[in-house]
């Protein structure tokens, strides 16, 4: 199942996840910084959806106190709750 969340405080704009059986198929992180977030993006694929919370929930981006993967630990932890 796909979902879209909007991440605040960071300069993407919008993720595009793609859910399969508690597995990350698939991320796509619209702005923010292309090879950071084609990085994260491709290093989360065909992980457990907790286990990349764990990993990435409270990095920080300078001093944001927020960052591209903390958005989308966040987004995850939505995506748990439906």
């Amino acid at each position: 199942m796909e979902y879209r969340y909007k991440p605040t405080g960071v300069c993407s704009r919008e993720m595009i996840i793609e859910i399969e059986n508690d597995t990350i198929k698939s991320v796509k992180i619209i702005g923010g910084c292309p090879g950071n977030t084609l990085g994260v993006s491709t290093m989360v694929e065909g992980h457990k959806i907790e286990e990349v919370i764990q990993k990435l929930k409270g990095i920080p981006c300078g001093i944001k106190g927020t960052s591209c993967p903390d958005q989308l630990a966040k987004a995850l932890e939505e995506i748990k709750k439906k």
